[in-house]
């Protein structure tokens, strides 16, 4: 069961773009809460709240109740916006959640067990490729974030969502192949490789056997004159008899 936090706002008298000022002076953030065929609610919530709360990091998967006015409202933040110069909040949508609903959400990757990764070990460094993973799931069993564990990777291995094992009842809404991350190379790594490969040849070489066929090399002994006959050779013709 997802955790729910609760969240208060007052209802916005009147909505366009000169009210909305008004609320931002006040320390009010202008919001609204729509879907569930239900007609689009304005809604204002404290700025400060408010920024907490996105600061404090999951914003977007975390479930609110939005207490207006003693009426609870089971919603999903979908969208905010921030001033591009100070930074703060400006606005924020908010969706109804109906009772058994399944919505799309994207939620962070998280990489753990780096420190144990054989491949970090050996001077390699953690690229993390996809940072947030689109998922379906219920309502009541958004995960917060999925891990990915790479301690098994080596230097140029990677991870990929069918690596991942995804809780029950959340469906990805991307390819499984897509990789999460991978194990880059210490710089002058291949370097290194081509190194280690040709000192593997040089060593291999002098324990080679002859080629097929081969010439005797230059110096090479002849055999001695006193040499017994290999077995079962003929003795030479014209030979002393004895007597």
């Amino acid at each position: 069961m997802a955790t729910v936090m609760e969240l208060k706002a007052t209802a916005r008298p009147s909505v366009g773009k000169g009210a909305a000022r008004a609320e931002r002076r006040a320390g009010k953030v202008p919001g609204v809460i729509y879907g569930n065929n239900q007609p689009p609610l304005p809604i204002s919530v404290e700025d400060r709240e408010l920024r907490q709360r996105i600061l404090a990091g999951r914003f977007l998967t975390t479930i609110y109740d939005i207490n207006l006015e003693g009426k609870k409202h089971r919603v999903i933040p979908r969208d905010f916006h921030l001033d591009p110069v100070r930074d703060f909040p400006i606005h924020v949508d908010f969706m109804r959640l109906g009772e058994g609903a399944t919505i799309r959400v994207s939620v962070p990757l998280h990489v753990v067990k780096a420190e144990t990764s054989p491949g970090v070990k050996r001077g390699g460094a953690v690229n993390i490729v996809t940072h947030t993973i689109e998922l379906e799931c219920s309502v009541d069993n958004i995960p917060q974030y999925l891990e990915a564990d790479v301690s098994s990777l080596e230097i140029s291995y990677s991870l990929h969502l069918s690596d991942i094992k995804l809780p029950a009842g959340v469906k990805p809404l991307v390819r499984e192949d897509v990789t999460l991350v991978t194990i880059v190379p210490p710089s002058g790594y291949a370097e290194e490789l081509k190194a280690a490969a040709a000192a593997a040849a040089g060593a291999a070489a002098p324990g080679a056997a002859p080629a097929a066929g081969a010439a005797p090399a230059a110096g090479a002994a002849a055999p001695a004159a006193s040499a017994a006959p290999a077995a079962g050779a003929k003795a030479p013709a014209g030979g002393d008899k004895k007597k």
